[in-house]
């Protein structure tokens, strides 16, 4: 097969020379025929390995396609695992309704600690429940969990399972005449994409409520979808200013709506309650709590908006029974924690009203050192496991604090949040609010307290703390100027809430004023500059009439 040679005249000087060079021929034809071998091997290995990822890749092409929690925005670093796993397990564990994308959720979860076995068995649950319950419809409502089987096993390596539940998926969807190869976007896939971001963190609730509403332009009477649409709409009306009457609220609208289609929904009786109790319609919202408990007295969801309703209308010991009565059933829920929490801070506020609670030895003052314990503690539960979602609670937490003069900790609280990244602007602006309180009447530093003031309006003028930032700078400004006619900083500052308000002849006089005292700041130079112009573009536009 290889031919070697050794020249003639070596051979003729080397005894025994034929055996020798034998010896070495048979040497290097095995040396160079391993080698080769080896090679050869080592070439059809590759060539394997090139095949199964030319595979796996082409498979992951195709589950990127999908509609399914692997696919949806809420990833690992978007949420609190353990805080998300313990509020799936509670759902389900409490006997809510539509516990299959409970189970679609929490499969995602698990999968995200690493916990694949438990993923299957989470998403065969869920499969379980949709043959049972929805047996009509079953292909229309197991498309997501089809997907997120299909994700798992592909983790898993299990590449033959994985394609397996595409062509479950490729076959649901050839009944559906606007569907892709592996996706249809229909009411119930839009519908569980809602619910799984209305479940995540309230970065996704304007993605849910479309959502929503996108499931409802199909089916319009689907209890389901009428219900987390509901549930969107007053978590968001929650964030922002409410309406100044019910009528005007799309949050009661779409409530009544659902209990038109359900009226035996005691979980959204006791949230229409809560909206009307804000309007001040209270005969037909405490109608609807003594409903809701009467229907689902051990139901932890309608235990909790009943509690939250009683303790906003003063009845805290009949709301702090309630909530512990739903503690025993959901013993790790944070809601439950935070919500007792603020009633025992309701009771702490009013005793600190009584002088005698200064007087050590009066028992006010204990009991006040009682509350405060019971506040610290409940707030501290609420949010040990949501460092970056339940920033309400922190602050009521530092607010204990420092109500109890315990500045260093109160102060050491609200650096940390301010030094949080990724928290919702929302939250963010809360703490900027809270912070500049802190400062303004704890440390009594207006300065700090303006930093922080402005700072807050800067993220969102037209929310709750955005409104109260405002007030607060506004009574500062004025403040200010009373005491010193030449604060430059202070008509500066007048100028911009003027400018914000859209006075823009006030706010002129205003940075003209701070110009005077200040006359190289570019900044109000600037504003006046541009307040100017505005006011020349008016005055130039043409007439309307």
């Amino acid at each position: 097969m290889f031919q070697f040679r050794i020249q003639s005249h070596t051979r003729a000087k080397i005894p025994g020379n034929h055996v020798i060079v034998e010896a070495i021929k048979t040497l290097l034809e095995a040396s160079f025929v391993q080698c080769f071998n080896d090679r050869l091997s080592a070439v059809k290995l590759s060539t394997t390995r090139i095949s199964i990822m030319s595979k796996k890749d082409l498979l992951k092409a195709k589950l990127s396609q999908l509609q399914c929690q692997f696919t949806w925005a809420p990833q690992k670093e978007d949420i609190d695992l353990d805080d998300m796993k313990q509020r799936l397990e509670d759902l389900i564990a409490s006997g809510v309704k539509y516990q299959a994308m409970s189970y679609n959720q929490l499969a995602f979860i698990n999968y995200l600690q690493g916990n694949c076995k438990e993923a299957i068995q989470n998403l065969q649950e869920a499969e379980k429940i949709l043959r049972e319950n929805h047996e009509d419809e079953f292909e229309k409502r197991v498309l997501v969990t089809y997907g997120n089987r299909a994700w798992v096993n592909y983790h898993m390596r299990q590449l033959t399972e994985a394609q397996s539940y595409l062509d479950k998926l490729e076959r649901i969807c050839q009944q559906f005449p606007d569907a892709s190869r592996y996706t249809a976007m229909i009411p119930e896939v839009y519908g569980e994409k809602g619910w799984s971001l209305l479940r995540s963190t309230r970065k996704y609730y304007e993605e849910a409520k479309e959502c929503f509403e996108k499931a409802l332009e199909e089916d319009p009477d689907d209890t389901e979808w009428n219900v987390g649409y509901a549930t969107v709409l007053f978590r968001l009306e929650g964030f922002s200013y409410t309406p100044e009457v019910a009528s005007s609220s799309p949050s009661v609208k779409q409530l009544r709506r659902v209990l038109e289609l359900d009226p035996d929904d005691s979980v959204v009786m006791v949230l229409l309650a809560l909206k009307l109790q804000e309007f001040n319609q209270k005969d037909e919202a405490f109608t609807l709590v003594e409903r809701a408990l009467h229907k689902s007295p051990d139901l932890p969801y309608v235990i909790r908006y009943a509690a939250k309703f009683l303790r906003r209308e003063g009845a805290v010991d009949k709301s702090i029974e309630l909530l512990k009565k739903a503690l025993e059933i959901t013993p790790n829920s944070a809601f439950l924690h935070h919500q007792i929490g603020l009633c025992y801070k309701n009771k702490l506020m009013a005793l600190t009203k009584n002088p005698r609670s200064r007087d050590p030895r009066h028992p006010a003052f204990r009991q006040k050192a009682e509350l405060i314990n019971q506040c610290k503690y409940y707030f501290e539960k609420a949010f040990e496991h949501r460092p970056l979602t339940f920033v309400v609670a922190q602050l009521d937490f530092a607010r204990v604090c420092a109500i109890n003069e315990e500045y260093l900790t109160a102060e050491a609280m609200y650096n940390n949040l301010l030094q949080l990244d990724g928290i919702h602007r929302d939250n963010k602006q809360a703490v900027y609010f809270q912070a500049g309180l802190f400062e303004l009447h704890h440390k009594k530093s207006e300065s700090n307290a303006i930093t922080h003031f402005l700072a807050g309006l800067k993220i969102k003028t037209d929310s709750k703390e955005g409104t109260f930032c405002r007030k607060n700078l506004r009574t500062l400004a004025t403040k200010r100027i009373g005491r010193n006619q030449k604060d430059s900083k202070a008509f500066g500052l007048l100028g911009l809430l003027h400018q914000l308000d859209g006075e823009k002849r006030e706010a002129i006089e205003c940075f003209e004023k701070a110009l005077q005292l200040d006359c190289d700041n570019e900044e109000y130079l600037s504003a006046l500059c541009e307040l100017r112009l505005s006011i020349k573009g008016d005055s130039d536009a043409p007439s309307q009439n």
